[in-house]
C-alpha cells in the first residue's frame, strides 16, 4: 500500500462524514446563502478542524464563490487548499542534534501509545540504517516494561531499563550512558503517562529532562507530544498545558484510522504553530508515517 492509500484508509472516517456534509450543503443550496455556510461552519467544527480553520476555509469558499459564482465554486477544493497551505508550516521528520546521540522523549497522558508509538519509530530510524536504542522509562504502569521489551525482541531494537518503581530519572540517564557507549544515533524515551492538569507528575518530567541534559548537550533533542486522535479536541487542551510544562518540538497523532475527528490535526496545528511530526494510522509497526500536508488535506477533502 503507498502512503497517500494509508493516509485515505486511515481518514475515511473523517473524509466520508465530511464529505456528506458538503455535499449535501452544496447540492441543496449551490448558491452559498448565509445558511449554507452556517451550515458548512458547523459540518467542519463537527470534524474538530477548529473555530480558526473553519473560519478560514469558509471565508475562502464565500470569496470564491462571489468571484467565480456556482458554476465554478469547488468547495473541496477551497478546503483542500487552505488546510494544506496551514499544515505546511511545520517542519517534518526528527531533529538531529550535533553530535549522536539525539534524545526523543515520548510524552503525553495515559493511553495514548507513547510505548507503541517510541517502538515504531526506533523501528523506522533502524530502517533508514541509523542505530537506535529504547529507554523504559515507565516505571509506574503495570506491565508497560514488558510491553516494550516485547516491542524490542519484535523489532531488534534494545532496551534499557530498571526495576518497577525505579527513580525515572535514573533510568533516563543509565539509558543515555548506554547510548552514547554503544554510539547509537537515536535513544527514545518512553515517559510515563501523565495527567497534564498534575503539576508534580510535570515536575518530575522536567527533572527527567534536566537528569538527561546534563549528560549530553541539548538533550532532549525533541521533546514529541503522542496524542489520540479519538479524543478529538480535548488533545488541544493537553497540547496546550505540556507545552507550558516542557516546550514540545512536535507532535504525534496515533488511532487516526478509529475516528471521525481527524480535524483536530489541523486544530492543533493551527493555534499552537507546533509541527505534525508522525501520524499513526493502524497498529502494524510500519504504520506510523512521516506527516505529509500535502497527501493528509488530500485524504481529507479529495474526491
Amino acid at each position: 500500500m503507498n502512503l497517500f492509500s494509508k493516509f485515505k484508509a486511515g481518514l475515511q472516517k473523517t473524509h466520508n462524514r465530511l464529505a456528506h456534509e458538503i455535499k449535501r450543503i452544496v447540492t441543496r443550496s449551490p448558491k452559498l446563502g448565509t445558511e449554507a455556510l452556517e451550515e458548512l461552519e458547523a459540518a467542519l467544527i463537527a470534524a474538530d478542524l477548529g473555530m480558526a480553520m473553519t473560519n478560514q476555509i469558509v471565508g475562502a469558499a464565500k470569496r470564491a464563490y462571489e468571484t467565480q459564482g456556482s458554476s465554478g465554486l469547488d468547495v473541496f477544493g477551497v478546503a483542500h487548499r487552505e488546510v494544506e497551505n496551514a499544515l505546511l508550516s511545520g517542519q517534518t521528520g526528527l531533529n538531529q542534534a550535533p553530535q549522536p546521540p539525539t534524545v526523543v522523549s515520548i510524552v503525553g497522558v495515559n493511553g495514548t501509545g507513547k510505548t507503541t508509538t517510541a517502538a515504531k519509530l526506533a523501528h523506522l530510524v533502524q530502517s533508514r540504517g541509523h542505530r537506535a536504542l529504547l529507554a523504559a522509562c515507565d516505571t509506574f504502569r503495570a506491565a508497560a516494561i514488558e510491553q516494550i521489551k516485547l516491542w524490542g525482541q519484535r523489532l531488534g531494537v534494545e532496551v534499557i531499563a530498571g526495576a518497577y518503581g525505579a527513580d525515572a530519572a535514573a533510568v533516563a540517564h543509565d539509558a543515555v550512558a548506554a547510548a552514547q557507549a554503544r554510539k547509537a544515533d537515536y535513544l527514545f524515551v518512553d515517559t510515563a503517562g501523565r495527567l497534564h492538569t498534575k503539576h508534580n507528575l510535570m515536575q518530575e518530567l522536567q527533572k527527567l529532562h534536566r537528569v538527561m541534559a546534563r549528560q549530553t548537550p541539548g538533550a532532549p533533542h525533541e521533546v514529541l507530544l503522542v496524542l489520540d486522535a479519538t479524543t478529538g479536541m480535548n488533545a488541544l487542551n493537553q497540547a496546550r498545558e505540556f507545552n507550558k510544562a516542557v516546550p514540545l518540538s512536535g507532535l504525534i497523532v496515533t488511532k487516526l484510522d478509529g475516528t471521525s475527528k481527524g480535524g483536530m490535526v489541523v486544530a492543533i496545528q493551527k493555534e499552537l504553530g507546533l509541527p505534525i511530526k508522525f501520524i499513526g494510522l493502524g497498529e502494524q509497526a510500519d504504520d506510523l508515517q512521516p506527516f505529509d500536508a500535502k497527501q493528509f488535506s488530500e485524504a481529507l477533502f479529495k474526491e
